[in-house]
């Protein structure tokens, strides 16, 4: 059994590119890995968030994974600030990590294109503390994105850099656990693009949405002006509501649309009708679990403790043994 380990970014309510992205796959991955998925709520001090926002976005995070359907029986799922090891792999990992290294980072060149006002030490050594978060518990696989890739590659390098320093075969090389053709990338509303919140929230159907909030969204949708012969290829805009078609709606849906479309007979405005009621009823399970679990903290304090007892177990052994390695000794 593989040990996996992946961090979960609270950024606030997820949507539904969120959910056919990771939380789809990590549902999956609690049943085949010993799976130990984190809110990074560390990492999210580098754009220096107000204390209610912290909390809130935790809290919604940690909401719309368990509703979507995480469980915290199956897989460890845990606060990353609950977790005091981590912090000290960090400290212990920074040791032995180079400026030049880490300035040559592209998202930290990113970062300081994007924030000049804000180029801080923890952004600089985002990529040690991401390395803490995954060798503290020995993972052998990660699921990543494109723009974590680096930051793995240098998970591997700190790993090998202790192994070679202190002369043991102590820390795996984790690898990326590559999901291939399961991921599904879901368009935005705005007619270009993945469906994001970053630029204009107006852009996701987010995955506790109400009914009239989503009819809203999905009618303001960017579309054309229609088709103007048989089988025309569709625009950009038009092929991304298709695409959200395909994943919420039944087959014979999609094909009545299809055959309309490329007969130069569709009306957007019933698409989108469409399209709505079908989001509508997708989420409603999603949704109701969310009402449910925003209203039961009792519940919500139980997974997060149970999640820290565990996490702490895997962590705790863990830096036993690398303060006995680099030399740590009690007189």
């Amino acid at each position: 059994m593989e040990i996996v380990v992946s961090g979960i970014r609270p950024t606030g309510n997820l949507h539904l590119g969120n959910y056919f992205g990771a939380i789809r796959n990590f549902i999956k991955m609690q049943h085949e890995n010993l799976c130990y998925f984190f809110i990074a709520d560390y990492h999210s001090l580098t754009t220096h968030p107000t204390p209610a926002d912290l909390h809130g976005n935790v809290k919604s995070v940690l909401v719309d994974y368990l509703a979507s359907g995480l469980d915290p029986e199956k897989a460890v799922l845990y606060i990353q600030s609950d977790l005091p090891e981590t912090a000290e792999l960090y400290l212990l990992l920074n040791m032995n990590a180079y400026l030049g290294e880490l300035e040559r980072v592209s998202s930290f060149k990113e970062k300081i294109r994007r924030q000049p006002e804000n180029i801080n030490a923890g952004l600089l050594t985002y990529p040690t503390l991401m390395a803490a978060d995954i060798i503290i518990h020995k993972a052998t696989k990660v699921p990543v994105g494109k723009d974590q890739e680096q930051h793995l590659e240098m998970t591997r390098t700190f790993s090998n850099r202790f192994n070679r320093m202190y002369h043991v075969e102590y820390f795996p090389e984790p690898v990326a656990y590559n999901f291939g053709e399961q991921l599904t990338k879901i368009p935005g509303l705005d007619g270009t693009g993945k469906m994001s919140k970053s630029d204009n929230e107006n852009n996701a159907i987010f995955l506790g949405d109400t009914p009239e909030a989503i009819r809203k969204k999905v009618m303001r949708a960017v579309s054309d002006a229609g088709p103007t012969q048989p089988n025309q290829p569709k625009s950009e805009p038009v092929e991304n509501l298709f695409t959200l078609l395909n994943v919420v709606s039944n087959n014979d849906t999609v094909q009545h649309f299809e055959e309309l479309y490329n007969n130069c007979q569709i009306r957007y405005g019933d698409l989108k009708k469409q399209l709505a009621e079908d989001m509508i009823i997708f989420t409603a399970p999603i949704r109701e679990r969310i009402a449910q679990l925003n209203a039961d903290n009792d519940y919500l304090r139980k997974v997060v403790k149970l999640g820290a007892e565990k996490a702490h177990e895997s962590a705790s052994k863990t830096i036993k043994e690398v303060r006995e390695i680099i030399g740590f000794r009690n007189f």
